[in-house]
C-alpha cells in the first residue's frame, strides 16, 4: 500500500479500498478529528493503514511519476512510421488552403466518407500506402505553445511562402521557430498560378535568412504548388515522405501508448473530449489513461473520419472520449496499469500545479543567468525587438561579438515592431530573455510573460544593452534601475494649448497618471518620446493625479507631434541592487 507525502482521507480509503468512516473511525482513536476531504501527513496515513491490516510503503511526492513514461525501445523493436507534419507561414499566403487541399488527397476519403472531423490532427493515406500525419493547427504560434509544455511532436515543418508575395514578417518568425526547435523545413512555394508569381524570388529572399533550397545548393526540399488548383501536392508529399525516410522515423507499436495532447475541449453531450497523438505503443479502447492533471478509461477512440477505432498506433490522431476532464494542449498522456495508479498521479500533478501557480518566476536578466548558469547553458538565448530594422540588425551584430568560450548569445528571432504574445510565447519555449530597444509590449504580451516568468528588458541606447548583457556574462552586475508602470491613457483628441503649444485630451485606461512621473509615448507600441508632463488638466483645473475611467488634458515637455490613438505610459523608476 504505497503512501505518499500527503493524501486525503477519502483518497486513503480508496487505496485500501476501505470506507471512509473506517480510516475515520482510527482516526478518532488516535485522538485526530478530520474529515474525507482533509490532507494527512505521511507518519499518520501509515498508522491508519497499519491499524486497518494493510501494510504501509512510504513514497515520496515525486515519485509517482517513475515509471510513467518507459524506458527507451530496443531498436529491434521499433517499426517505421507516419512522419508528422505542420505547417507554418505568413497569414494569407494559403496555409488553411493547402490544409483543405491535402486532406483532399486522401485515397481512403473515398470508402470511408471523406475527412469531415476537424479534431485537430488528421491522417492522408497516399496512393503508394504511405500514410502522412498532418496537425491540423497552422501557425508557429500553436507549434511553439506546445513546446513550451515540452510537447516535441513535429517532425517536418512545411514553411507555405506565396509566390507573388514573397517573404514576410510572420515568414520569418515560422523560420525562427522551425530553426529553435531544430525540426527540418520543406518550402511550399504557394500561388504559383496567380498573376505576378515569382518562385525564383522566393528562393533568394530564402537566402537572407539562411535557408538555402536544394536549387540554391543547399539541402532545404521546396516544392511549387497552388492550394487552389490542386497543382503539384502529390510532389509536396513525395517530400514529405523523402524527408521522414531521411529522418528514419520509427516506433515500437508493441507497448503501452504514450503521446501527446493536440488539442482538448469540453463538449455538449460528449463530455471532455482531447484530441492525442500517439508517439509510441498502441492506444487501446478500455485504456486507463493520464493526460496532464486529469485521467479517465477511453470509452471510444473516433478518428478524422467520425469513425469508431477499437486501437491506434504510433503517429495516429485520435479523440478519446472518457477522460474526467480537459488535458491542455501540449499535456503528455501515457497508460496506467491501474485506475489507483491514475488517481494518484493527477492528484500528485494538480498538486504541483497549483504550487506553480503560487511560484513567481525570475523575470529579470540576472535571474536567467543564474538559471543559465543552473543548467551549464553555452549560449544565452534571446528574441530582440526594435524600432527599426536597422537598430535590430546592430543589436544583433552587437551582441555576436561578445560572450567567451562558457557562453555565447543565440539569437532566436530578431524584428523590428512592438513585442507580441509570439514573443512571449517563443522566449518562454526556448528560456529566452526579450530584448525590447524603443519599443514595448502590448498588454496580452506583459499578461503572459508576468504569467510565464518571462523576462523583458528595455532600452533606448545600444551601448546601454550590449554593456548590460556583457556585464551580465562576465558576472560583474551593478545596481538596477527598476521600472513601474502606474497609468497607462489613450490620445483621443491634439489640440492648441496656449504657451503649451499643443496638448493631448486622453481616456485614462489603467492605474493613475502623475505629473510628477516619467511619461512615454508609444505609438503601435514603439516608443517615440521619453520625457515628463508640462500640464496635467481634469477640466480646466491643473491636477496632480488623474485616476483610471476619466479624461485629462496633457502636455508634454519638448514635445508636441502626439498623434489620436498613441497610448501614454506613465511610469517610476528607483535603483535597487542588483542580485544573483
Amino acid at each position: 500500500m504505497i503512501i505518499p507525502e500527503v493524501i486525503t482521507v477519502q483518497e486513503l480509503a480508496n487505496r485500501m479500498a476501505e470506507k471512509a468512516t473506517d480510516a475515520i473511525r482510527v482516526l478518532m482513536k488516535m485522538g485526530v478529528m478530520a474529515t474525507i476531504n482533509e490532507n494527512l501527513d505521511q507518519d499518520t496515513a501509515e498508522i491508519v493503514v497499519t491499524e486497518l491490516g494493510h501494510t504501509p510503503r512510504r513514497v515520496s511526492e515525486a515519485d509517482v511519476e517513475i515509471g510513467l513514461v518507459g524506458e527507451q525501445d530496443d531498436p529491434a523493436d521499433q517499426q517505421p512510421r507516419p512522419p508528422v507534419v505542420t505547417i507554418m507561414g505568413h497569414v494569407d499566403h494559403g496555409k488553411t488552403s493547402l490544409l483543405d487541399a491535402l486532406r483532399s488527397t486522401d485515397v481512403a476519403s473515398g470508402e470511408a466518407g471523406g475527412i469531415t472531423q476537424h479534431i485537430g490532427a488528421y491522417q492522408v493515406n497516399l496512393p503508394s500506402g504511405a500514410r502522412i500525419t498532418f496537425l491540423d493547427t497552422p501557425g508557429h504560434e500553436a507549434f511553439t505553445q506546445m513546446r513550451a509544455r515540452g510537447a516535441s511532436v513535429t517532425d517536418i515543418v512545411v514553411l507555405v511562402v506565396a509566390a507573388d508575395d514573397g517573404i514576410k514578417p510572420q515568414t520569418i518568425e515560422a523560420i525562427n521557430h522551425a530553426k529553435a526547435a531544430k525540426v527540418p523545413m520543406i518550402i511550399a512555394i504557394n500561388k504559383i498560378d496567380t498573376p505576378g508569381a515569382n518562385p525564383e524570388r522566393v528562393r533568394q529572399e530564402l537566402l537572407q535568412h539562411d535557408v538555402q533550397v536544394e536549387a540554391m545548393g543547399g539541402d532545404v526540399l521546396d516544392v511549387e504548388v497552388s492550394a487552389l488548383k490542386r497543382t503539384n501536392l502529390d510532389k509536396l508529399e513525395d517530400a514529405i515522405i523523402l524527408q521522414s525516410e531521411v529522418l528514419e522515423l520509427k516506433a515500437n507499436p508493441n507497448r503501452a501508448a504514450e503521446g501527446v495532447v493536440v488539442e482538448a475541449k469540453l463538449e455538449k453531450g460528449r463530455g471532455p473530449v482531447a484530441t492525442v497523438l500517439v508517439a509510441r505503443g498502441t492506444l487501446r479502447v478500455g485504456d486507463i489513461v493520464v493526460a496532464g492533471g486529469e485521467w479517465g478509461k477511453v470509452r471510444a477512440l473516433i478518428d478524422e473520419r467520425g469513425q469508431q477505432l477499437q486501437e491506434a498506433g504510433p503517429a495516429r490522431p485520435v479523440e478519446i472520449l472518457g477522460l474526467n476532464g480537459a488535458p491542455s494542449a501540449g499535456d503528455a498522456f501515457s497508460v496506467v496499469e491501474s485506475e489507483a495508479r491514475a488517481r494518484e498521479v493527477c492528484s500528485y500533478r494538480q498538486q504541483q500545479i497549483r504550487k506553480r501557480r503560487q511560484f513567481v518566476a525570475p523575470t529579470s536578466i540576472e535571474g536567467m543567468f543564474t538559471q543559465l548558469k543552473e543548467k551549464k547553458a553555452e549560449d544565452f538565448p534571446v528574441v530582440i525587438k526594435g524600432d527599426v530594422q536597422g537598430s535590430v540588425e546592430a543589436i544583433v551584430q552587437s551582441l555576436a561579438k561578445i560572450g567567451g568560450d562558457d557562453i555565447k548569445a543565440r539569437v532566436l528571432h530578431a524584428a523590428a515592431g512592438g513585442i507580441t504574445e509570439t514573443d512571449v510565447t517563443l522566449a518562454n519555449a526556448s528560456g529566452a530573455l526579450i530584448i525590447g530597444f524603443n519599443v514595448r509590449a502590448n498588454k496580452q504580451a506583459r499578461e503572459a510573460a508576468e504569467r510565464d516568468g518571462v523576462a523583458i528588458k528595455y532600452y533606448s541606447v545600444i551601448y546601454s544593452l550590449v554593456d548590460e548583457v556583457k556585464a551580465a556574462m562576465a558576472g560583474q552586475l551593478g545596481p538596477v534601475i527598476e521600472e513601474t508602470t502606474i497609468g497607462m491613457a489613450e490620445v483621443r483628441d491634439v489640440f492648441s494649448a496656449g504657451k503649451s503649444g499643443k496638448a493631448a485630451g486622453c481616456f485614462v485606461n489603467e492605474g493613475v497618471i502623475r505629473k510628477s512621473a516619467k511619461a512615454r509615448l508609444l505609438r503601435d507600441d514603439v516608443v517615440v518620446y521619453t520625457g515628463r508632463l508640462t500640464s496635467l488638466r481634469r477640466f480646466k483645473d491643473d491636477v496632480d493625479e488623474v485616476r483610471s475611467g476619466t479624461e485629462c488634458g496633457m502636455a508634454f515637455e519638448n514635445y508636441q507631434d502626439m498623434k489620436v490613438g498613441d497610448q501614454v505610459e506613465i511610469f517610476q523608476t528607483r535603483e535597487v541592487e542588483r542580485k544573483l
